[in-house]
């Protein structure tokens, strides 16, 4: 019988503590507001009732136990049946890219957005490149997505995809009732149904919340992807409060508690984790959201699967010559330590984090790495201005949004990508890109982090949510210099090549639409060839 899983890149350190412990002392500098919401949420969520499961010809009666807790490998995991697994997909062994698919699925995807700018965001180009690796494989793959500007611009947007090779599938449907950009998912459910009524879709995948629970629960082939939750939404919130309260000096005065909107907060998690149920089968981007999941919004374990994103490995790669370009179109001196951080520059990426401790950063370097240090700043938002404050003196380069195919160049420039996410669940295209590119990472030790990116202190660092904490990782990273990152790196590429691929997203995602399909394929059994 064929191995489940994949031989372990490096040791996976047991499961880390909650970061929320490290805001205890600090507690009393946050307003009484937040301090209120937590209090309310912690019964609600554990007195919460759950609603029956709906009927799923896929759900699992196995009543052998899922492995978890312990901090266990997966590899000491020896349950068949794939629904029963809480580790990432990605590790299975019998995904095999070399074997084709037994049969060719009929899918139906529904994404708010798909990429029609030049620079699309990381949402759009998940759902480009999961959906295109999709059908290269062979499967029929309907997308039913917001309308564009013109016909003319959809048009030039499939003609310039990097998939061109990919001439009838995935088939976009982009709406035509609705205004540019806009979703309406009543017109999507329409297009949809009449679609599904000449020939059944053999698995549907929603992008979140694309596809209502209203509609959803007549869906049992249906799979929903969840990039964000509401009590992940209030946890970034604590940080972001945290962050600001404590750069105030002297803190500010007690405020008296708003009762209706704490209420409201926790009325709105205790909402979702209702309407959740009526998915039938949740995929969870990262092992800590599928754990919050499982143990919070309480989804029976064989309705949850964890499938970690992947990144086009023919457009992210370790490109030395590339890097040396795009550093020298920028004034970049050779000796020079270079960090970088790209998205958008938002709040709840962390940039508040990263604007002050780079300012404290010293710039030029220490006894060991005399050559300047820089950061590059790749993206646009609220926070792109102030960085441009901080302009080239400091070592900061603004360089706005990059188009993809900017983007491999931009990233082998680097010795280190940063990332200071304040969201505790997500898990940023971006990190996988920076690996991809063979380059280490700096990012917060969040448990998403920690367990399903960073898996080995070789890869890079971790920091708290706070300025000390981030400020001692970047004096930490210079003082390393380019030599000891670049061995860094190399550790990083080699686990994100195993795990971070399209193609092993892909048949990840296969797999189980497979399994949603028949039961046969809900077994680690390998497809014959």
């Amino acid at each position: 019988m064929a191995p489940l899983l994949m031989p372990p890149a490096g040791k996976v350190p047991k499961k880390p503590p909650n970061m929320s412990c490290l805001l205890i002392p600090s507690l009393t500098y946050l307003n009484t507001t937040l301090l209120f919401i937590i209090t309310l949420s912690i019964p609600a969520l554990l007195l919460l009732h759950s609603p029956p499961s709906p009927t799923s010809s896929c759900n699992s009666t196995s009543s052998s136990p899922t492995g978890r807790g312990g901090g266990d490998h997966p590899s000491s995991y020896v349950e068949d049946d794939l629904r029963r697994v809480d580790f990432a997909w990605n590790r299975l062994a019998v995904l095999d890219p070399a074997v084709p698919p037994p049969t060719s699925l009929k899918i139906a995807v529904f994404s708010r957005k798909w990429p029609s700018t030049s620079s699309p965001g990381g949402m759009e180009r998940h759902a480009l490149t999961l959906h295109s690796a999709l059908a290269r494989r062979g499967h029929r793959v309907h997308v039913y997505t917001s309308a564009l500007d013109s016909a003319a611009a959809a048009a030039a947007l499939l003609t310039n995809s990097s998939n061109t090779r990919m001439t009838t599938y995935p088939v976009v449907h982009f709406l035509k009732r609705s205004s540019p950009n806009k979703w309406d998912y009543h017109e999507a459910w329409s297009m949809f149904q009449a679609e599904n009524g000449s020939e059944p879709f053999d698995a549907v995948h929603s992008e979140s919340v694309a596809l209502p629970h209203s509609l959803a629960r007549s869906l049992p082939n249906l799979a929903v992807s969840w990039h964000g939750v509401a009590l992940e939404a209030l946890h970034s919130r604590i940080y972001q409060e945290y962050l600001a309260i404590n750069d105030q000096a002297p803190p500010p005065p007690p405020q008296p508690p708003t009762e209706t909107a704490a209420v409201d907060v926790v009325q709105k998690i205790v909402a979702e984790i209702r309407f959740f149920h009526s998915y039938s089968h949740h995929v969870a981007i990262s092992d800590s959201a599928g754990e919050m999941l499982r143990d919070v919004y309480q989804i029976p374990p064989d309705r949850v699967h964890v499938i970690l994103n992947g990144v086009d490995d023919e457009a992210f790669g370790p490109d030395p010559r590339l890097g040396r370009e795009f550093r020298a179109r920028h004034g970049i001196p050779d000796n020079a330590t270079v960090m970088g951080v790209s998205g958008r520059l938002v709040k709840d990426k962390g940039h508040p984090l990263l604007h002050r401790a780079f300012s404290h950063l010293r710039p030029g370097g220490t006894t060991s790495t005399p050559g300047p240090v820089y950061l590059l700043v790749a993206g646009t938002g609220p926070w792109e201005q102030r960085y441009r404050e901080l302009g080239r003196r400091r070592g900061v380069i603004t360089l706005g949004a990059l188009a993809p195919d900017e983007l491999g160049a931009f990233y082998n420039s680097l010795d280190v990508f940063l990332n200071p996410t304040l969201r505790p669940q997500g898990l940023d295209l971006t990190l996988m890109e920076a690996m991809m590119c063979g380059k280490p990472i700096a990012a917060t030790g969040f448990p998403s982090i920690k367990g399903s990116v960073i898996v080995d202190p070789e890869m890079g660092h971790t920091f708290a949510p706070n300025v000390e904490s981030l400020l001692e990782v970047l004096n930490r990273v210079v003082e390393e210099g380019p030599g000891r990152l670049g061995e860094r790196g190399r550790a990083c590429h080699k686990y994100a090549s195993s795990m971070f691929t399209a193609t092993k997203m892909a048949l990840a995602y296969e797999r189980l639409f497979l399994c949603i399909k028949n039961e046969e394929f809900c077994t680690r059994t390998p497809f014959s060839n």
